[in-house]
C-alpha cells in the first residue's frame, strides 16, 4: 500500500513553486501507484492557527503522479471557495497530502469512528429529487470537534442541500467510510530540504522565496 510522505509534499510545493516560474517542477521523488488522493493548502500568518487556503482532490484512484501534479495546483488556484493563491503566500503555506484507503460501505450514517473515518454520503434531496453528495476526509470531524450527527449534518449542508434535516432523512444517506494516510510539512521545512538536497533554496525567477518577498510574478 501506498502512504503519503515528505516527497509527495515536496512535489506539490515544487509544483505550485513551478508554476510561477514557468518551469517544469523537479522529478518526483516517489514511486507510482493508482490511489484516491487529496491535496491541502492551509496559511498561517503571525503565528496563528493554519487556515485553510485550498483542497481539492479525487475519490477515484489516479496514478498518484500525475494526481499530485494536477491536484497541488486545483487546489491552490482553483478551489471556488478561496481566492488563488498567490506567489507571495508561498512562504506562509503549509501542504497535507493524503492518499486514500479502505474503502467500504457502512451500514448506516453512524457506523464509522471520528477521527479514523473520511466519509462519502450520497442522498436524494427530497426538496428537488436530485442527487447530492460530499466528502470529508478523516481529520475534519475531529479537529472541528463535531459529533457524527453534526458531522453527518454538516456533510448535508456541504452537499448542497438546504431543506430540513430530522432523523428519517440521515437514516436514507448511502455512506462510505475510508481511511487515509497523510503527510504535513511547512514551507520552511521544505526550502530546508531542498536546500539540502539541491544545494540552493526554492526561487521564482531567480529570486529566493523568503517571507516578505517579492517577484515579477505577484507585482
Amino acid at each position: 500500500m501506498v502512504s503519503a510522505n515528505r516527497e509527495m509534499a515536496v512535489y506539490c510545493f515544487d509544483t505550485l513553486v513551478a508554476h510561477y516560474s514557468g518551469e517544469q517542477p523537479a522529478p518526483p521523488a516517489f514511486e507510482e501507484g493508482q490511489h484516491p488522493l487529496f491535496v491541502t493548502w492551509k496559511k498561517t500568518t503571525n503565528g496563528s492557527e493554519p487556515r485553510l487556503r485550498g483542497c481539492i482532490g479525487t475519490l477515484e484512484a489516479r496514478h498518484i503522479i500525475s494526481g499530485f501534479s494536477e491536484y497541488a495546483l486545483t487546489s491552490a488556484l482553483r478551489d471556488r471557495r478561496f481566492p488563488p493563491i498567490q506567489a507571495k503566500e508561498i512562504p506562509y503555506l503549509e501542504c497535507t497530502v493524503s492518499v486514500l484507503t479502505n474503502y467500504e460501505v457502512a451500514l448506516h450514517h453512524l457506523d464509522w469512528e471520528v477521527g479514523k473515518h473520511g466519509l462519502i454520503i450520497e442522498f436524494t434531496d427530497p426538496d428537488y429529487n436530485m442527487r447530492r453528495s460530499a466528502t470529508y476526509l478523516p481529520d475534519v470531524p475531529a479537529h472541528e470537534g463535531w459529533t457524527k450527527i453534526e458531522t453527518i449534518d454538516s456533510l448535508m449542508r456541504k452537499a448542497g442541500y438546504n431543506g430540513v434535516i430530522n432523523e428519517s432523512l440521515r437514516k436514507k444517506l448511502r455512506v462510505t467510510r475510508y481511511q487515509s494516510t497523510l503527510y504535513t510539512m511547512q514551507y520552511a521545512d521544505y526550502a530546508s530540504y531542498v536546500k539540502s538536497i539541491r544545494g540552493a533554496a526554492p526561487a521564482i525567477n531567480g529570486a529566493p522565496i523568503i517571507n516578505g518577498f517579492r517577484t515579477k510574478a505577484n507585482n
